[in-house]
């Protein structure tokens, strides 16, 4: 008896099959460099069709359906994932971090406003007392004060100063739970970029709307809605800690910037 006639020979080959359509995960680097580094790491067989004698019946007949209607899966889930406009809405599904990126290219462009400085400051002290977690500065930063939003566990740090063009920068860090977090609705897709340390990064070039939190004085969350221009965003995966980089036009000196948050 053929093994493809033996009792469970098809449902078996069949899982076998589904087993191997694996779609990697998709954190840190560009999705086209994560899905061929699994592809050639795991050596994942792409199903083929494969000649049967005629006499294999029905059961021969289905199981090269089912081939070729995996095999056709497989390449469809490989240039789904390598496709931008899918890659995007993957990095909004798992998030970045505390923020949640929403792809919408026929949203209606925005024009950047100024970049809120940091209300009532307190020293890095105090604030971390008040957020539960020191927050990174950045090197060789003169001048740059700190706010906080909220209370620990979900309190988000601004560290704002000023550019060499006088130019308000703000950066802003919280933990990565912070709900409500922050929601980024861009019609250009982030560039995925990588900080000097290695840490994944995602650069927001184009101005986009920026839902952000607030915390009234009774504690409670609430939403406000502004135009933010361009941003760098990370995750620093050891701290729990999400970055959110903003008023540095320049993506070179952002990376610079981003590179020497301690």
């Amino acid at each position: 008896m053929r093994e493809d006639e033996r009792p469970g020979g098809l449902p078996r080959e069949l899982r076998e099959l589904g087993r191997s359509l694996r779609v990697p995960d998709v954190d840190g680097e560009s999705m086209a460099e994560r899905v061929l580094a699994q592809l050639l790491a795991e050596h994942v067989p792409v199903p083929v069709v494969e000649p049967e004698p005629e006499r294999a019946g029905w059961r021969g007949w289905l199981r090269r359906r089912w081939r070729a209607l995996l095999a056709a899966l497989s390449g469809v889930l490989v240039v789904a994932v390598l496709t931008p406009p899918v890659r995007a809405a993957v990095v909004e599904w798992l998030g970045v971090g505390g923020v949640a990126v929403e792809y919408a290219p026929g949203a209606p462009p925005v024009a950047a406003e100024e970049v809120p400085g940091c209300p009532d400051p307190v020293p890095v002290a105090e604030a971390a007392r008040r957020a539960g977690f020191a927050p990174p500065l950045p090197e060789g930063v003169a001048g740059a004060v700190t706010s906080v939003t909220g209370r620990e566990p979900a309190a988000v740090v601004g560290v704002c100063w000023r550019s060499a063009a006088g130019a308000v920068v703000r950066l802003d860090v919280f933990p990565g739970a912070l709900d409500p977090g922050f929601v980024k609705e861009v019609r250009v897709q982030p560039e995925p970029v990588v900080l000097a340390d290695g840490t994944a990064a995602y650069w927001f070039a184009e101005p986009h709307r920026l839902a952000f939190p607030l915390s009234s004085v009774e504690g409670r969350w609430r939403q406000e809605v502004r135009a933010a221009g361009p941003t760098l965003l990370w995750v620093r995966p050891s701290a729990g800690l999400t970055l959110r980089l903003e008023g540095i036009p320049d993506r070179t000196e952002a990376l610079r910037v981003a590179a020497s948050v301690r």
